[in-house]
């Protein structure tokens, strides 16, 4: 028997940080330092009594608009069969098509989508990885949240070290400084620090295509696992060239909000690494329409940051990502990721796995039903 989407909780929810934190976007004098995370988050409920929780957000700007277009186009999904997750997604970008198909109007539609998602899988009583069809029950593990560029290399050290104690299997850390020699310095102090621990850097597209090759060169002398968004995000072609010039892979895809943003890379001949996130890209349902594109391509996955996502998809992707380790959204959920021997461990538990917390419902600025209550 069908169902039907009764109502949709939204939330707007701002949660600080506890120390900000500088990228090379910083030290160049392009952002200001990261103070706070706000997400859009959707609650849906059906006529039968099903529920699914999904989310999106966006750091320094964007989380308004954000929740401002999904309280204005949500209302086309009320009535709609949840199980029919595409059609219902196509209707929302048909709704809100005159401000296009990427950006905000899809990173709004994603909170929505990743709620049926996780409606679907906790219908089913499985977890979303299982319903997608998982090829394992964890994946490769790194941190990224103790390797910003406002911390000493000696509190990097440390917290790299604590990482690795919890479980953590790889450890990532931020380049792309105004002065590349500090670059080289601190990642030279890290790799001798690590050993031989799995070691990712990222840029953060402070790069010119000039800078790029010449720290690609120099950067293969410490055994990377890849380098991550050496140029400019929708730099393709730059990308595709370095990733079939220099041994260490390349990493980029996080900024990019679509499909065909995606598939830019694809086409002009990247041989890297893909970092779709869900969030951004516009959901769970065109992160899987990339995924199999990227999959039929031969590219290796890591899906960027928003792990109680990100796990589920990486554990359906057929060759083995690593997930991202920022620990920073724990405050909004009860449960936590099991970490350990290098690998986080897909819950057992139905759908996404996580119930909100009451820490995110005081953290919720503004919230608004839409439906039946």
């Amino acid at each position: 028997m069908a169902d039907a989407i009764r109502s949709l909780t939204l939330s707007h929810v701002v949660l600080p940080l506890e120390t900000p934190v500088s990228d090379a976007k910083v030290l160049t004098g392009r952002q200001k330092p990261l103070t706070e995370t706000v997400l859009l988050f959707v609650e849906v409920t059906t006529e039968q009594g099903h529920r699914g929780m999904g989310f999106s957000y966006s750091k320094r700007a964007g989380g308004p608009a954000q929740y401002a277009h999904l309280r204005e186009v949500a209302e086309v999904a009320i009535g709609q069969d949840p199980a029919d997750i595409d059609r219902i997604y196509q209707s929302l970008m048909w709704a809100g098509a005159s401000v296009g198909r990427s950006g905000v109007a899809t990173q709004a539609v994603a909170a929505l989508d990743v709620a049926l998602w996780d409606l679907k899988a906790r219908r089913a009583d499985l977890p979303l990885a299982k319903l997608l069809g998982a090829y394992r029950d964890s994946c490769r593990v790194y941190n990224t949240s103790g390797g910003f560029l406002q911390a000493s290399v000696e509190e990097i050290k440390e917290k790299a070290s604590a990482s690795l104690e919890a479980g953590i299997g790889g450890i990532k850390i931020k380049v792309g400084q105004p002065d590349w020699r500090e670059d080289l310095r601190r990642v030279a102090a890290l790799r001798e620090h690590l050993g031989d621990t799995p070691f990712m850097v990222d840029a953060n597209q402070q790069w010119d295509r000039d800078r790029a090759r010449r720290m690609c060169r120099e950067l293969e002398a410490f055994d990377l696992v890849w380098i991550e968004e050496p140029l400019d995000a929708w730099d393709a072609v730059g990308h595709a060239d370095l990733s079939r010039t220099f041994d260490t892979p390349i990493a980029t895809g996080e900024m990019l909000t679509s499909v065909p943003e995606h598939m830019a890379l694809v086409d002009a001949g990247y041989r890297g690494i893909v970092q779709p996130d869900a969030p951004r890209i516009g959901g769970i349902t065109p992160f899987l329409r990339f995924a199999t594109l990227a999959s039929h391509a031969g590219l290796a996955l890591a899906p960027h940051y928003a792990m109680e996502i990100h796990l589920h998809l990486a554990a359906a992707y057929p060759t083995e990502p690593w997930v991202e380790h920022f620990e920073w959204l724990n405050p909004l959920f009860e449960e936590r990721i099991e970490i350990r021997d290098g690998q986080m461990w897909v819950p057992d538990r139905p759908g996404l796995g996580f119930t909100l917390s009451e820490r995110m419902r005081q953290l919720t600025k503004d919230t608004v039903t839409i439906g039946a209550a």
